[in-house]
């Protein structure tokens, strides 16, 4: 059936992070789902009921992406780590306290419960709650072309495992992340035979999934390296990209400073340190060019510190969490902006959603990560710049240094527009369509 057919395309759409929820992981499927109707796909989503999900963060202006005409459908859930909420007044964050620089023993030891009693993770105990959503739907007498599963959380992954199973459903498995190699999975603390276990699920879900959507090649190359009977067409690498209903707004970058806006969660695991040095001495070299640093969104103690420590406390300026909207906003009062891919294994496919909106924004983009990673070769495709090594302090003060010369000629770097049209989320939601109308 073409996605053209006299009917639309039905496609269920499972995903644990919606709308309340906040950050990073909501906007994927979301964005799936407010352009699927556009490509003749009628999606049907099932999630969460939020006054029970763990949602590290919540971003209500996100509804507002939602189709009216999209059916919602909400379930219950079992969250164990509410325990951990009561006795610390604190929300598990993504991952369960991971990436963390400081861990208090009650931490470490839910860390561990995370690790070994709950495989492949905590928000497993949704599983049965949406399973049973999906069989009452069966039972009514609906039909779907296709379901679409996305993680983290990978448990997920699981009910279309077990839909496939038990109903034989065309089943697409929607990955953002790795799953045993994601960067920070030797800190849970598993036994051998909870790496075991969680290894098998990974392996039958890709085994099994009819389709494999990745956000980037390397994890492609990594997810093909878990089986031979996975076949390379199946895995199919569809990245994130930017909604261009969210940059209507024109650009205004400051006339009076150059500044440098991040965006996100970072932490001291993020290695800018020699890019903060890098800035420093160009301030110290052209103080006709007023340098500012930005960090919209969590900040570490120890990033704190570093920019502290760099003398660039008075310059910078730290704002927490704010909207999408408001995030958006703040990218385009910028003059440059800064990503940084953390310091950890695997991350040559680490590839963060939100570079892709760093490109709508049109601005030039300082990376400090892996040379010849994915983010790196995105970003010389795209013209908006490159990743900087780590360490190499040199060539981060060379192009700071370019940039303060630009300033002083026109304080408005914007780049060229149009040289990120192929990442829109509209494009991509196409790019879905037809892999939904497959048969």
């Amino acid at each position: 059936m073409s996605v053209s057919a006299a009917r639309p395309l039905r496609l269920l759409v499972l995903t644990y992070y919606w709308p309340p929820s906040g950050g990073a992981g909501v906007q994927r499927s979301l964005k799936f789902v407010k352009h699927l109707p556009q490509f003749g796909v009628e999606p049907t989503v099932i999630t969460v009921d939020p006054s029970q999900g763990a949602y590290p963060v919540l971003d209500h202006s996100l509804a507002a992406d939602v189709p009216p005409q999209v059916r919602v459908i909400r379930t219950r859930t079992f969250e164990p780590f509410d325990s951990y909420k009561r006795l610390t007044g604190k929300q598990v964050p993504y991952g369960g306290f991971v990436g963390e620089s400081k861990t208090s023993r009650l931490q470490r030891l839910f860390k561990f419960v995370r690790g070994n009693l709950f495989i492949p993770d905590a928000r497993r105990g949704w599983n049965r709650y949406a399973l049973q959503a999906v069989a009452d739907l069966l039972a009514a007498g609906e039909e779907f072309d296709a379901v679409l599963t996305s993680s983290p959380p990978h448990s997920t992954q699981l009910i279309g495992l077990e839909l496939k199973s038990r109903f034989g459903l065309r089943w697409l498995a929607d990955m953002r992340d790795p799953w045993t190699d994601i960067y920070y999975y030797k800190e849970l603390n598993h036994t051998p035979l909870a790496r075991w276990l969680d290894a098998r699920y990974e392996r039958q879900v890709l085994e099994q999934a009819d389709a494999v959507l990745v956000t980037s090649p390397h994890t492609k190359r990594l997810f093909l390296g878990k089986s031979e009977r996975i076949a390379a067409d199946k895995i199919q690498v569809v990245p994130n990209g930017y909604d261009e209903d969210d940059f209507r707004a024109l650009s205004m970058p400051p006339p009076d400073a150059l500044l440098i806006t991040h965006t996100g969660t970072i932490s001291e695991t993020y290695h800018i340190e020699q890019l903060l040095a890098a800035c420093a001495e160009c301030a110290r070299r052209h103080p006709a060019v007023p340098l500012r640093l930005r960090f919209v969104g969590k900040v570490s103690d120890g990033l704190r510190q570093q920019v502290v420590a760099a003398g660039l406390g008075e310059q910078t300026e730290f704002i927490p969490f704010v909207p999408h909207d408001e995030s958006v906003g703040y990218l385009l009062q910028s003059t440059v902006l800064l990503m940084a891919i953390p310091d950890v294994a695997n991350n040559l496919g680490i590839l963060p959603g939100k570079v892709f909106e760093y490109l709508a924004a049109g601005k030039p983009i300082l990376c400090v990560g892996p040379a010849g990673s994915d983010a790196d070769l995105l970003l010389r495709e795209c013209g908006a710049g490159q990743a900087l090594p780590y360490a190499d302090y040199e060539t981060m003060l060379a192009h700071l240094e370019a940039l303060a010369a630009q300033w002083r000629i026109n304080p408005n770097l914007d780049l060229p527009a149009g040289r990120a049209t192929a990442y829109s989320r509209r494009a991509l939601t196409e790019r879905l369509a037809k892999l939904v109308a497959v048969q």
